[in-house]
């Protein structure tokens, strides 16, 4: 009976084992950062979790039915939730030629099955990098101003626009089947003057060129930015925080500054990230019209430093125009476009953005009342709802703004036929434009 006893423990315990050892995971494998070409030397990034830790890291490129390794490790701690970086490419493996490929990273676990794991990606070996050349004109640009460059780009790439300083702006095929492509671009207000605008191509393996663009910075042109001293009342203050925190509590003061500083930026987020929502047309053929009757109480990229109780407690620059007419007046489309927004946005109030097509769109802020919904197609000219006093405003009026790509600018020469006519319509073609 005894015996009978120990080897039933025998089996429960081996049982017991043999389930733990069947449910042991291979290891967690994957790429932090998307990898979909090789160049000659193109850094990878692999991270790789689990509880046993790693016995052994290989990575190869395959090629035309032959395996390359590229790079091996062996780890020794035992609990591995880790990124670990090498590189792949021709400069390593000159074997390599222009054409598909595929990336595999192989992971063994320490545990006592030693469970694989085992990723695979296909790949684009390149071996050179793209060709640009960009347009000869003379562009005259000034703070805050857009503009638009034409390139021309040959041999593989992923990726081509404009760059200004960190700023990025997507290149488009050139509209009406002609080769070539172009970009709008900005040359934001807070960009340094020195700053040269380069057309670049990427083909994603970190080999990028460049192409300076022919520019001037006339001295004289340039906007002279103002600065304002906005008096904050308790009225006002009590109106921004009951209105944009109405559950926060504490100092009045920091809640109104962080709704002005932080809830500002989390929203300017929010309306840069709408230029993922653009048409790749045009969808505008006339010159953008100022709302009727209007008159600009503030202008772009003005300072303002907010006083309180004779203290200045916060300043930040406005993007834009505050535009002015008569009480709940009705807010205008500037332009065809399509709606991509069309709800409260914090320090925006009510809040309307439209979409002109190739990065390109109109913000309408501190609305009483929104009259149109996401996907609407609107006509220059269309009432869209009523100004009002929602949102970080003192008064009825509405924020008119305009952005390209994500990046605030000047809104002024869109309402001049003269300036798109010399700076859009005669290097791409605009429908329908007189």
């Amino acid at each position: 009976m005894r015996k009978v006893f120990i080897v039933v423990i025998g089996i429960v315990a081996l049982s017991s084992i043999a389930i733990l050892l069947t449910r042991q995971a291979p290891p967690v494998v994957d790429l932090p950062s998307p990898v979909t070409a090789l160049g000659q030397a193109t850094a990878i990034a692999v991270h790789v979790r689990d509880p046993h830790g790693v016995r052994r890291l290989e990575a190869f490129v395959e090629q035309n039915g032959i395996q390359y390794r590229v790079w091996e490790n062996a780890p020794t701690s035992r609990w591995t939730d880790d990124t670990w970086s090498f590189v792949a490419g021709t400069n390593a493996t000159p074997q390599l030629k222009d054409g598909t490929a595929k990336l595999i990273v192989v992971a063994v676990s320490n545990g006592l099955l030693r469970k694989t794991a085992r990723l695979e990606r296909d790949v684009r070996v390149v071996t050179r990098p793209p060709v640009i050349s960009v347009d000869s004109d003379q562009h005259y640009l000034y703070l805050g101003m857009a503009d638009l460059a034409t390139f021309n780009v040959s041999g593989t790439f992923t990726e081509a626009g404009v760059k200004v300083g960190d700023q990025t702006f997507r290149a488009w095929p050139m509209p009406g089947g002609k080769q070539g492509f172009f970009s709008l671009f900005a040359f934001a207000w807070n960009i340094p003057a020195s700053t040269v605008p380069v057309a670049y191509a990427s083909n994603g393996t970190g080999n990028d060129v460049t192409s300076p663009i022919v520019f001037q910075f006339p001295k004289k042109e340039q906007p002279k930015y103002t600065v304002h001293n906005l008096v904050v009342s308790d009225q006002f203050m009590q109106k921004v925080i009951g209105e944009l925190d109405p559950n926060g509590s504490g100092d009045p003061v920091a809640r109104f500054v962080k709704i002005n500083s932080e809830m500002r930026r989390a929203n300017n987020k929010v309306l840069s990230d709408l230029r993922l929502k653009t048409a790749d047309r045009f969808l505008w053929s006339q010159p953008f019209a100022r709302q009727s009757h209007s008159q600009a109480e503030a202008s772009f990229a003005d300072t303002r430093n907010y006083i309180y109780k004779g203290t200045k407690i916060d300043q930040q620059v406005h993007l834009g125009y505050d535009l002015a007419a008569t009480q709940h007046v009705g807010v205008e489309a500037s332009n065809d476009g399509r709606v991509v927004y069309a709800a409260p946005l914090g320090i925006y109030g009510n809040c309307i953005v439209v979409d002109h097509g190739y990065g390109l769109q109109t913000i309408y802020g501190h609305l009483s009342q929104i009259a149109v919904h996401e996907g609407d197609l609107v006509k220059r000219g269309q009432v869209m709802g009523t100004s009002g006093q929602t949102g970080m405003a003192g008064g009825d009026h509405i924020h008119f703004a305009m952005q390209l790509d994500g990046v605030q600018i000047d809104p002024k020469e869109w309402w001049d036929s003269h300036w798109i006519k010399d700076h859009i319509a005669k290097r791409v073609d605009l429908p329908g434009f007189k």
